[in-house]
């Protein structure tokens, strides 16, 4: 049997709106999944520049780190950020990362704002 049209509207106004979907990243270093929001992408460029991207959108395969400073000490210690990026990592960036990792204990997000 079917329903009416007027059934049908009725049938659909009642289901609850659905959740918005929210993506899931994970940190390369402590394997952590999260929010894609509450982690910190570093992107390179198809000009080969690795730089953080506080927008989440720039074009350039990505890695993500979370805030915790030893994770990125221990991401950019070793070729584990290099690895996921498909890159070498100068050292002028490599030390410009380390430079902003220090800075995590402060308010991590206002340094990704300056920095974009």
């Amino acid at each position: 049997m079917a329903s009416t049209p007027n059934q049908a509207d009725r049938n659909r106004q009642r289901k609850s709106p659905r959740p918005k979907h929210v993506p899931q990243r994970t940190c390369i270093s402590c394997r952590q999944k999260g929010d894609k929001r509450g982690l910190i992408r570093i992107v390179r460029t198809p000009e080969h520049l690795v730089e953080i991207d506080p927008t989440g959108k720039r074009n350039g395969r990505g890695a993500y780190l979370c805030h915790q400073e030893r994770c990125w000490d221990r991401a950019l210690s070793g070729t584990m950020l290099g690895k996921a990026l498909n890159t070498e990592l100068p050292d002028d960036t490599r030390q410009e990362l380390k430079t902003f990792a220090a800075t995590l204990g402060d308010d991590a997000e206002a340094r990704i704002a300056e920095n974009s």
